[in-house]
């Protein structure tokens, strides 16, 4: 069995530890799309560590019920607190999300998965999207952000980012992941367009919005 990386020593510095590597960012890109999430229901939020970004989408849309699933029970207890004002409106899940099972009959119509893709591998990316896909309403949007490797100038740079990134995070943690998978692809062959892609530091950070089941959407 793949032993699970533990980030619950890194969850109260985590957010200075952000903004001291890479600014302001990370939060940069994952609030990009929150102006086009203002008419979801329904969303799973999976590893969103301390919250900051669930916090800012429940405040924004007052209709929404959240489910947060995330491995480290201390992230999990920062974003209750941050979340507190909508308590009422939110579901925490401790575990692991490549097993979480929706309740039955409950249908997300959004799934958001900021930075967290690039802690699993390809196949974990592949059975994730697939397993949940019977929980999703035939047009839910699914926000996904993550780092990537663009071609030209930056190719070297991000390479040496991303590879420093994964050692650290596996020093910290004890994630094993060590490549960012293709989750493009596991989108594609589950039924999957992108609506719109933002790049941010010079392609190096990308957010995409996604939709199911969307025959008119083209890639951007």
């Amino acid at each position: 069995m793949k032993a699970q990386p533990n980030f619950d020593p890194i969850a109260r510095p985590y957010q200075w530890l952000e903004y001291l590597t890479l600014g302001r960012l990370l939060e940069r890109t994952r609030l990009h799309f929150l102006p086009q999430l203002l008419t979801a229901r329904c969303v799973l939020v999976l590893g969103d560590g301390d919250g900051r970004f669930l916090s800012h989408l429940l405040a924004a849309n007052p209709i929404l019920t959240a489910t947060a699933v995330d491995g480290s029970a201390e992230m999990l207890r920062l974003l209750r607190q941050r979340c507190a004002p909508h308590a009422d409106r939110l579901i925490v899940h401790h575990g692991d999300a490549l097993v979480f099972s929706p309740p039955e009959g409950v249908q997300y119509d959004l799934v958001v998965t900021h930075f967290f893709l690039d802690c699993l591998t390809q196949p974990e990316v592949n059975a994730l999207i697939a397993r949940l896909v019977p929980s999703l309403s035939p047009s839910a949007l699914w926000v996904v952000s993550d780092f990537r490797i663009p071609a030209g100038r930056m190719h070297l740079p991000a390479q040496i980012l991303v590879r420093s990134l994964y050692l650290a995070f596996r020093v910290l943690t004890g994630l094993r992941t060590s490549r960012l998978p293709n989750h493009g692809a596991a989108f594609y062959a589950t039924g999957f367009l992108c609506l719109e892609r933002k790049l941010l530091a010079a392609g190096v950070l990308t957010t995409e919005l996604w939709q199911r089941g969307n025959p008119a959407a083209t890639p951007r």
